[in-house]
Protein backbone atom coordinates (compact mmCIF):
# COMPACT_ATOMS: atom_id res chain seq x y z
CA UNK A 1 0.00 0.00 0.00
CA UNK A 2 1.39 3.50 -1.17
CA UNK A 3 2.42 6.26 1.79
CA UNK A 4 0.35 9.68 1.57
CA UNK A 5 1.75 12.64 -0.24
CA UNK A 6 1.36 15.43 1.92
CA UNK A 7 1.31 19.05 0.73
CA UNK A 8 2.98 21.27 3.38
CA UNK A 9 2.44 24.94 3.43
CA UNK A 10 5.75 27.00 4.16
CA UNK A 11 5.63 30.43 5.78
CA UNK A 12 5.46 33.57 3.09
CA UNK A 13 8.82 34.42 5.09
CA UNK A 14 11.34 34.23 7.39
CA UNK A 15 10.34 36.79 9.79
CA UNK A 16 6.81 34.99 9.91
CA UNK A 17 6.08 33.52 13.41
CA UNK A 18 5.38 29.98 12.82
CA UNK A 19 2.59 29.43 15.11
CA UNK A 20 0.71 32.03 13.53
CA UNK A 21 0.58 31.12 9.87
CA UNK A 22 0.74 26.82 10.23
CA UNK A 23 -1.56 24.93 12.49
CA UNK A 24 0.03 22.95 15.18
CA UNK A 25 -1.58 20.12 13.49
CA UNK A 26 0.42 20.55 10.50
CA UNK A 27 3.66 20.85 12.44
CA UNK A 28 2.95 18.04 13.95
CA UNK A 29 2.32 15.85 11.04
CA UNK A 30 5.59 17.04 9.31
CA UNK A 31 7.32 16.58 12.42
CA UNK A 32 6.69 12.80 12.21
CA UNK A 33 7.57 12.59 8.21
CA UNK A 34 11.02 11.56 6.50
CA UNK A 35 10.93 11.67 3.32
CA UNK A 36 10.45 15.18 1.48
CA UNK A 37 10.07 16.90 -1.73
CA UNK A 38 11.57 20.65 -1.77
CA UNK A 39 12.59 23.11 -4.26
CA UNK A 40 15.63 24.09 -1.67
CA UNK A 41 16.99 21.47 0.31
CA UNK A 42 18.70 23.99 2.60
CA UNK A 43 15.65 26.17 3.10
CA UNK A 44 13.64 22.99 4.27
CA UNK A 45 16.28 22.10 6.52
CA UNK A 46 15.72 25.86 8.05
CA UNK A 47 12.17 25.31 7.98
CA UNK A 48 12.02 21.56 9.92
CA UNK A 49 14.49 23.18 12.29
CA UNK A 50 11.76 25.70 13.23
CA UNK A 51 9.21 22.92 13.21
CA UNK A 52 11.53 21.10 15.62
CA UNK A 53 11.22 24.06 17.95
CA UNK A 54 7.48 23.54 18.80
CA UNK A 55 7.32 19.55 17.97
CA UNK A 56 10.84 17.57 17.81
CA UNK A 57 11.40 15.95 14.75
CA UNK A 58 10.92 11.83 14.73
CA UNK A 59 14.03 11.47 13.25
CA UNK A 60 17.10 13.49 13.39
CA UNK A 61 17.44 16.24 11.23
CA UNK A 62 20.31 14.40 9.24
CA UNK A 63 18.80 11.66 8.76
CA UNK A 64 15.65 13.05 6.65
CA UNK A 65 15.94 12.06 3.14
CA UNK A 66 15.36 15.89 1.29
CA UNK A 67 15.36 15.48 -2.36
CA UNK A 68 14.84 18.62 -4.86
CA UNK A 69 12.34 19.77 -7.25
CA UNK A 70 12.55 22.90 -8.92
CA UNK A 71 12.76 24.57 -12.39
CA UNK A 72 16.39 22.59 -13.20
CA UNK A 73 14.31 19.37 -12.23
CA UNK A 74 13.87 17.51 -15.59
CA UNK A 75 10.34 15.40 -16.50
CA UNK A 76 11.81 12.06 -16.84
CA UNK A 77 13.23 12.71 -12.69
CA UNK A 78 9.62 12.89 -11.14
CA UNK A 79 8.58 9.48 -11.07
CA UNK A 80 11.86 9.02 -9.07
CA UNK A 81 10.82 11.10 -6.23
CA UNK A 82 7.76 9.04 -6.05
CA UNK A 83 9.95 6.35 -4.87
CA UNK A 84 9.32 6.32 -0.79
CA UNK A 85 5.61 6.88 -1.16
CA UNK A 86 5.52 3.62 -3.84
CA UNK A 87 7.34 1.77 -0.96
CA UNK A 88 5.04 2.70 1.65
CA UNK A 89 6.75 5.36 3.53
CA UNK A 90 4.44 8.95 3.59
CA UNK A 91 6.24 11.60 2.41
CA UNK A 92 5.58 15.97 2.32
CA UNK A 93 5.78 18.18 -0.39
CA UNK A 94 7.24 21.40 0.95
CA UNK A 95 7.02 24.95 -0.70
CA UNK A 96 9.61 27.54 -0.48
CA UNK A 97 6.56 29.44 0.60
CA UNK A 98 3.19 29.50 1.13
CA UNK A 99 1.64 26.21 -0.12
CA UNK A 100 2.61 23.73 -2.92
CA UNK A 101 1.78 23.05 -5.97
CA UNK A 102 0.18 26.80 -6.63
CA UNK A 103 2.40 28.95 -8.74
CA UNK A 104 5.27 26.24 -7.43
CA UNK A 105 6.83 23.45 -9.35
CA UNK A 106 5.42 20.71 -7.73
CA UNK A 107 1.72 20.29 -9.88
CA UNK A 108 3.51 17.81 -11.66
CA UNK A 109 4.56 15.90 -9.04
CA UNK A 110 0.76 16.13 -7.78
CA UNK A 111 -0.57 15.02 -10.79
CA UNK A 112 1.60 12.20 -11.07
CA UNK A 113 0.68 10.80 -7.73
CA UNK A 114 -2.76 10.83 -8.55
CA UNK A 115 -1.79 9.17 -11.97
CA UNK A 116 -0.39 6.02 -9.77
CA UNK A 117 -2.38 6.14 -7.12
CA UNK A 118 -1.45 7.71 -4.19
CA UNK A 119 -2.86 9.58 -1.45
CA UNK A 120 -2.26 13.30 -1.83
CA UNK A 121 -3.98 15.73 1.14
CA UNK A 122 -3.18 19.18 1.18
CA UNK A 123 -2.81 20.52 4.85
CA UNK A 124 -3.86 24.30 5.65
CA UNK A 125 -1.39 27.18 5.63
CA UNK A 126 -1.07 30.79 3.85
CA UNK A 127 -1.41 30.98 0.23
CA UNK A 128 -0.40 34.59 -0.49
CA UNK A 129 -2.90 34.34 -3.96
CA UNK A 130 -5.71 33.97 -1.29
CA UNK A 131 -4.65 36.24 1.18
CA UNK A 132 -4.69 39.08 -1.34
CA UNK A 133 -7.99 38.48 -3.15
CA UNK A 134 -9.48 38.41 0.59
CA UNK A 135 -8.23 41.61 1.77
CA UNK A 136 -8.01 43.76 -1.73
CA UNK A 137 -11.76 44.36 -1.72
CA UNK A 138 -11.85 43.34 -5.32
CA UNK A 139 -13.97 40.45 -6.84
CA UNK A 140 -13.68 37.53 -4.69
CA UNK A 141 -16.12 35.01 -6.38
CA UNK A 142 -14.52 34.94 -10.18
CA UNK A 143 -10.68 35.65 -9.82
CA UNK A 144 -8.03 34.48 -12.36
CA UNK A 145 -4.20 34.21 -11.67
CA UNK A 146 -1.85 34.99 -14.51
CA UNK A 147 1.79 34.32 -13.30
CA UNK A 148 4.11 36.26 -14.29
CA UNK A 149 3.59 39.19 -16.96
CA UNK A 150 6.28 39.73 -19.89
CA UNK A 151 8.96 41.76 -18.93
CA UNK A 152 9.59 43.62 -22.54
CA UNK A 153 7.80 47.35 -21.94
CA UNK A 154 5.70 46.63 -24.84
CA UNK A 155 4.31 43.48 -24.65
CA UNK A 156 3.32 43.71 -20.50
CA UNK A 157 1.17 47.11 -21.82
CA UNK A 158 -0.83 44.92 -24.19
CA UNK A 159 -1.00 41.83 -21.65
CA UNK A 160 -2.30 44.28 -18.94
CA UNK A 161 -4.81 46.20 -21.35
CA UNK A 162 -5.96 42.57 -22.26
CA UNK A 163 -6.14 41.45 -18.69
CA UNK A 164 -8.14 44.88 -18.13
CA UNK A 165 -10.34 44.04 -20.54
CA UNK A 166 -10.71 40.78 -19.88
CA UNK A 167 -11.72 41.40 -16.11
CA UNK A 168 -13.92 44.02 -17.20
CA UNK A 169 -15.91 41.81 -19.65
CA UNK A 170 -16.46 38.87 -16.65
CA UNK A 171 -16.28 40.87 -13.97
CA UNK A 172 -13.54 39.46 -12.82
CA UNK A 173 -10.27 40.15 -10.50
CA UNK A 174 -7.07 39.44 -12.68
CA UNK A 175 -4.19 38.57 -10.41
CA UNK A 176 -0.36 38.02 -11.09
CA UNK A 177 3.27 38.17 -9.98
CA UNK A 178 6.38 39.85 -10.51
CA UNK A 179 10.19 39.04 -9.52
CA UNK A 180 10.54 41.16 -6.70
CA UNK A 181 12.88 43.65 -8.19
CA UNK A 182 11.00 44.42 -11.01
CA UNK A 183 7.41 45.45 -8.67
CA UNK A 184 8.08 49.10 -9.51
CA UNK A 185 8.15 48.76 -13.11
CA UNK A 186 5.06 46.69 -13.02
CA UNK A 187 2.90 49.26 -10.72
CA UNK A 188 4.14 52.31 -13.17
CA UNK A 189 2.79 50.03 -16.12
CA UNK A 190 -0.57 49.18 -14.30
CA UNK A 191 -0.91 53.22 -13.51
CA UNK A 192 0.26 54.05 -17.12
CA UNK A 193 -1.56 51.22 -19.44
CA UNK A 194 -4.95 50.89 -17.37
CA UNK A 195 -8.19 52.70 -17.45
CA UNK A 196 -7.86 55.67 -14.63
CA UNK A 197 -11.08 54.03 -12.73
CA UNK A 198 -9.95 50.10 -12.61
CA UNK A 199 -8.69 49.41 -9.44
CA UNK A 200 -5.41 48.09 -8.66
CA UNK A 201 -4.17 46.33 -5.33
CA UNK A 202 -0.75 45.81 -4.36
CA UNK A 203 -0.16 43.06 -1.59
CA UNK A 204 3.43 43.09 -0.41
CA UNK A 205 5.21 41.09 2.38
CA UNK A 206 1.64 39.25 3.19
CA UNK A 207 1.41 37.87 6.90
CA UNK A 208 4.71 39.26 7.44
CA UNK A 209 5.46 42.44 10.13
CA UNK A 210 6.00 44.59 7.18
CA UNK A 211 2.81 43.31 5.45
CA UNK A 212 1.42 45.96 3.57
CA UNK A 213 -1.47 45.90 1.46
CA UNK A 214 -3.32 48.92 -0.59
CA UNK A 215 -5.88 49.10 -3.03
CA UNK A 216 -6.37 52.49 -5.30
CA UNK A 217 -7.44 53.59 -8.72
CA UNK A 218 -4.71 53.19 -11.27
CA UNK A 219 -5.49 57.22 -11.41
CA UNK A 220 -4.62 57.20 -7.65
CA UNK A 221 -1.65 54.94 -7.93
CA UNK A 222 -0.35 57.62 -10.83
CA UNK A 223 -0.75 60.53 -8.97
CA UNK A 224 0.88 58.62 -6.01
CA UNK A 225 4.31 57.81 -8.09
CA UNK A 226 4.07 61.28 -9.30
CA UNK A 227 5.02 62.75 -6.25
CA UNK A 228 7.10 59.98 -4.88
CA UNK A 229 4.75 58.04 -2.39
CA UNK A 230 4.54 54.43 -3.75
CA UNK A 231 4.64 51.53 -1.85
CA UNK A 232 8.06 50.04 -0.12
CA UNK A 233 8.21 47.04 -1.83
CA UNK A 234 11.24 46.83 -3.84
CA UNK A 235 12.72 43.81 -3.48
CA UNK A 236 9.61 42.13 -1.98
CA UNK A 237 7.10 39.70 -2.54
CA UNK A 238 4.07 41.34 -3.64
CA UNK A 239 0.91 40.07 -5.49
CA UNK A 240 -0.81 42.86 -7.84
CA UNK A 241 -4.73 42.69 -8.78
CA UNK A 242 -6.82 44.40 -10.90
CA UNK A 243 -10.22 44.78 -11.21
CA UNK A 244 -11.89 47.24 -14.01
CA UNK A 245 -14.79 49.33 -13.73
CA UNK A 246 -17.82 48.22 -15.17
Amino acid sequence: MPGTLYLIPNTLGATAALDHVIPDHVQATTAQLAHFVAENAKTARAFLKRVHAVHPLARPLQEIAITELNVNTRADALAGLLAPLRDGHDAGLLSEAGVPAVADPGADLVRLAHKEGIPVRPLVGPSSLLLAVMASGLNGQSFAFNGYLPTDAAARAKRLKDLEQRSRTEKQTQLFIETPYRNGALLEALATSCQPATLVCVATDISLPTESIRTQTAAQWKSALAANQGPDFHKKPTVFLLLAAG
